[in-house]
């Protein structure tokens, strides 16, 4: 769906690690039934959409973005069944459900690779990408992620198979019609069974360059590529336009595509694959901010280059975590005043133009969990101990409670509960009128309520200079103007707008306070909204 309408526009989307969401079966992993007894709470949070990372079938050596059957869901989540279930009972909270699809790459457990890997003659070997080498000579020099070369030797065929990532994840060929019908024909099921919209995992690796040319080396950098023929190639955006022709035929549905770049933070690639804002991706990450100091003339030039690359008729979206990155409140420092920038940082997700995505736990704080090496499950986290712990520390249980394991399971984690749960928790900051859950509540409640924050333009008028970002949203009339100071020391703002104005929500300020100017003194750390409500 186009124009302003569309749902994916206007709302919230919370992010959840089901393995670390909610354990409904003493098992120690989080499952589709626990997200469901959930439901309740994430509706009271106030978000229009819940994204799941992957529940299909997977052997879990990269913990689900490893898929075996897209068709299926993997038992240590539950059924088939269980996720029709969510589906009904979060369309009957008026949340919405998306989906992780991997479309680079399956499982080597995959029937289709079984299949492909069975003999050079099988019908669906060209649905992989594979290449002719010596044993000890690969195809070129591409390099997998994780680190090594991308080719694996297979004695059986006496070819190599591309895997981007882990070996254990070998890359499917998309220049094959068949196997973009396979993939398309599974997308239409999940769509047919209710699933809202996708978010798709390293969407910009789709295609590779049909000659195979070794990427050029990084200077100085002997272990890095300029990665010109493994990723972004042209072709990536004619099956995004047919994917997006797919979605507008049901009417509501979304993608939002991870662009994975190294170093991260690219916009104009980004903001590439929306097309021309109607006709590719509905929403694409950028990761600029994930990558920047706490500054706010820095954040102010990172958004004002995202913003700025965003197609006329496309949408902007925002995030500050995920699963694959450190927690935002870890990144933004600030010892014993951490929690009061997280609240600044809240309020600049939560009233920016774009759609917002917030990561379970960023509403109460959860910090970067300590996980001990015997712990680590990540296979990131496991080869490049102990200068990379992986990303486990960002996936930790999610805290409900100052009880046993936080209330996460009554059997052993998965992984480690921070040991922060007994003083970050859902349970105590709910009762709190000051918490940054409530915070969080407030922003959600106040950006549904008022068109400017979900649909509005944006203006920046005070760009980072002495560390205070201020900047207007308006629509159809309504204006309303965000300030945030993100210094530990008072700050004198001065804007030229004199008129009636209140208070809609600040963390130092009472609602409904009046100005007749923005003219004012921000106190360390505070973040206000005040809405202009008529004429001097």
């Amino acid at each position: 769906m186009s124009g302003q309408a569309a749902w994916w526009k206007h709302g919230v989307i919370y992010q959840i690690y089901p393995r670390s969401f909610y354990d409904s079966n003493a098992d120690g992993t989080g499952d589709l039934r626990g997200i469901i007894l959930k439901l309740g709470y994430l509706a009271s949070l106030g978000v229009d959409a819940i994204w799941l990372s992957p529940v299909n079938r997977s052997p879990m050596y990269d913990f689900g973005y490893d898929i075996s059957d897209y068709y299926e869901i993997d038992p240590i989540f539950g059924t088939t069944g269980d996720f029709r279930e969510l589906i009904r009972e979060a369309h009957g909270r008026g949340i919405r459900v998306l989906m992780d699809l991997v479309l680079n790459h399956t499982s080597h457990l995959h029937s289709w690779f079984l299949s492909s890997r069975s003999s050079r003659s099988n019908p669906r070997r060209d649905w992989y990408v594979w290449r002719d080498g010596s044993r000890d000579r690969p195809p070129n020099n591409w390099r997998s992620v994780f680190g090594g070369s991308a080719w694996k030797w297979d004695d059986h065929t006496c070819q190599y198979y591309l895997h981007s990532f882990l070996e254990e994840q070998p890359d499917l060929n998309w220049r094959n019609p068949d196997l973009k019908k396979a993939m398309f024909d599974m997308i239409i099921h999940w769509l047919d069974c209710g699933v809202d919209g996708f978010r798709l995992d390293a969407i910009n690796w789709l295609i590779k360059d049909r000659r195979f040319r070794n990427n050029p080396a990084v200077p100085g950098a002997p272990f890095f590529q300029k990665h010109l023929y493994d990723r972004n190639r042209a072709e990536i955006h004619d099956i995004l336009k047919e994917l997006r022709g797919i979605l507008d035929r049901y009417g509501d549905r979304m993608a939002v595509g991870e662009v994975f770049t190294l170093p991260p933070g690219n916009p104009s690639l980004s903001a590439g694959y929306l097309g021309n804002g109607e006709d590719e991706l509905s929403l694409a990450f950028d990761f600029s901010l994930m990558y920047r100091p706490w500054d706010a003339r820095r954040y102010h030039r990172t958004i004002r280059r995202w913003m700025g690359h965003i197609p006329q008729k496309g949408w902007p979206c925002h995030v500050l975590s995920n699963h694959d990155q450190p927690r935002g409140i870890s990144r933004y420092g600030g010892g014993r005043d951490e929690r009061k920038r997280a609240k600044v940082a809240a309020a600049l997700l939560l009233t920016m133009r774009g759609t917002p995505f917030v990561y379970y736990g960023e509403e109460i704080g959860m910090k970067n969990c300590r996980v001990p090496r015997c712990d680590i499950r990540d296979p990131l986290g496991k080869r490049y101990w102990p200068l990379f712990a992986g990303r486990d520390p960002a996936r930790s249980p999610m805290q409900w409670s100052p009880g046993e394991n936080a209330g996460f399971t009554t059997g052993r984690p998965w992984l480690p509960v921070s040991a922060d749960y007994r003083e970050v928790n859902i349970e105590d900051e709910s009762l709190d009128p000051y918490s940054l859950l409530n915070f969080y509540r407030s922003l959600i409640a106040m950006r549904k309520k008022k068109a400017p924050l979900n649909r509005g333009s944006w203006k920046p008028v005070l760009k980072g200079h002495h560390g205070v970002l201020g900047y207007y949203r308006k629509h159809e009339g309504e204006t309303i103007f965000i300030v945030l100071n993100f210094t530990d020391k008072e700050k004198r703002v001065h804007v030229h707008d004199r008129a009636q104005w209140k208070v809609l929500l600040s963390t130092h300020r009472f609602v409904n306070t009046h100005f007749t100017s923005l003219e004012f003194t921000l106190l360390p750390y505070e973040a206000t909204v005040v809405e202009k409500f008529g004429k001097l």
